[in-house]
């Protein structure tokens, strides 16, 4: 189970392997759904290992002493030892060694860009395909949860504090589980109908299973976290509140959810959505959502989806799902420049969609109903590389075209939330992120601690659980002290 020391990987004896025997296994291939199958349904795309293919495919990894996957990854998972026992079939102790450092394994296994991280540092993808190892990481924790349920860790006597933790997501139920089996009082207040916040609301079915971010709010609250849901924090709770009722410490994990506009004529026009509304309206029941999310969402024939990240391929991926016929991405720049999984877009083709590269948005036009019909755009080029390293794309004059549409959807980033920052009386800069001082996350307010992506911006599940850790750490030893 994870514990709130700083971690570092045990000394272990090495196991002798034949690193060359083990560089000429093969791949082993991950089954899937197909295109054709999986566009009707919501399951997960990935079917997941077999226990002989799984067992094999950790046998591909050469337990290089220097582990560096171990180092790329943010939680250092001890990825070697994780898989030598799994190549023996010890599955649940190949698990058990993962939950040391992480207490989500199923659900980075899944979505984290594996080919950035651990696997992007794979000695063995020097030659050959690197070793699987996020579906292996997904295949030993799914086993170990299907026959015993989430594993409970311990938790220590009652320390008599008692934290407020913001937000039901990644960072925020990382923290109320290393708290909570420190023996403080935890009280999760989110201001969505149910916990998981983006593990809920924001990764769709295909890419994540909703009943394990269920089953692992579920395994919270038995271990005692309190969860206290529809209860916005700066909207119907502020901080002053949360300490007048005798919280010890607050956390902030409400995350980066504020979706990001062009700025360009036509955004008011019916059938214009922000990503968020349009993937919690199409993945999610109504009984989830608050009442104002609840109308049916209709996409209609063509719907073209603005953006070229993740979220942008979880909507057009979703807009397939939903019935539209013709489903276009819109991108400024080539697909190299492109900042999500080249996974994910090898989906989205599979499954139909379109993309139009160096192609800009200038406006939407809309019908005598106020309906959305068309997206006016333009042809771009690349020029000199601009802050972010990437070419910066550049109008073609005299390219304009237009691409007729029922709906369009804009998935161009996420800020941080201002008037949540003003509300909370902690110190804001760039997009409402909040300021933090040092690893722990300790912000402006004293005993107010903050971690994930309302302090880095939209990132990654995996960089919020590590600096959730991180954070927990600090406010265990701040309550200690008091």
């Amino acid at each position: 189970m994870t514990t709130l020391t700083t971690y570092r990987p045990a000394v272990r004896q090495m196991p002798q392997v034949d690193r060359k025997a083990r560089l000429r296994i093969p791949p082993q291939p991950i089954p899937k759904q197909k295109p054709e199958e999986r566009v009707h349904n919501w399951r997960e795309v990935a079917l997941g290992f077999t226990p002989e293919s799984a067992m094999l495919e950790a046998q591909r990894c050469i337990q290089c002493p220097a582990a560096p996957c171990t180092k790329a990854c943010p939680l250092e998972n001890d990825i070697p030892g994780a898989l030598w026992k799994l190549e023996q079939g010890d599955f649940t102790g190949a698990a058990d060694i993962l939950r040391q450092t992480s207490v989500m394994p199923e659900v980075c296994g899944r979505i984290c860009p594996q080919e950035r991280l651990c696997e992007g540092s794979c000695v063995v993808g020097k030659n050959n395909p690197p070793v699987a190892i996020g579906k292996l990481e997904a295949f030993v924790a799914d086993y170990q949860r299907r026959q015993e349920g989430f594993p409970l860790p311990e938790v220590a006597p009652s320390t008599g504090r008692r934290v407020a933790v913001v937000g039901a997501g990644p960072a925020g139920l990382a923290v109320a589980e290393l708290l909570r089996c420190q023996g403080h009082a935890i009280t999760v207040f989110d201001s969505w109908p149910a916990a998981g916040g983006i593990l809920l609301y924001g990764i769709p079915s295909f890419k994540l299973d909703k009943g394990i971010v269920a089953a692992k709010v579920a395994c919270l609250e038995h271990l005692g976290v309190e969860f206290v849901l529809n209860t916005g924090v700066g909207r119907d709770v502020t901080l002053d509140d949360l300490f007048a009722r005798g919280y010890d410490a607050v956390f902030l994990g409400h995350g980066a959810g504020v979706g990001s506009r062009l700025a360009i004529e036509g955004e008011e026009l019916a059938g214009v959505s922000l990503a968020t509304d349009f993937l919690v309206r199409g993945n999610l029941a109504p009984d989830l959502l608050p009442p104002e999310l609840r109308q049916p969402l209709t996409v209609g024939r063509r719907v073209a989806v603005v953006g070229g990240g993740d979220t942008a391929m979880d909507c057009v991926r979703t807009a397939v799902r939903l019935g539209a016929e013709e489903v276009t991405c819109l991108y400024r720049r080539t697909e190299a420049e492109m900042p999500g999984r080249g996974e994910e877009r090898g989906h989205a083709r599979e499954e139909g969609v379109q993309f139009h590269y160096l192609t800009l948005p200038l406006r939407y036009l809309g019908d005598d109903t106020g309906h959305v019909r068309a997206v006016e755009c333009q042809r771009m080029e690349l020029g000199e590389p601009d802050a972010s390293g990437r070419r910066r794309p550049l109008p073609v004059p005299g390219s304009e075209f237009r691409l007729e549409v029922d709906s369009v959807v804009l998935a161009v980033g996420y800020g941080g939330d201002e008037e949540f920052g003003r509300a909370a009386g902690v110190e804001t800069h760039h997009q409402g992120l909040v300021v933090v001082a040092g690893p722990g996350g300790q912000t402006s307010r004293h005993a107010v601690w903050a971690a994930g992506d309302n302090v880095r911006g939209a990132d990654l599940v995996v960089t919020a659980l590590a600096d959730a850790r991180r954070a927990a750490l600090a406010i265990d030893e701040f309550l200690g002290a008091l």
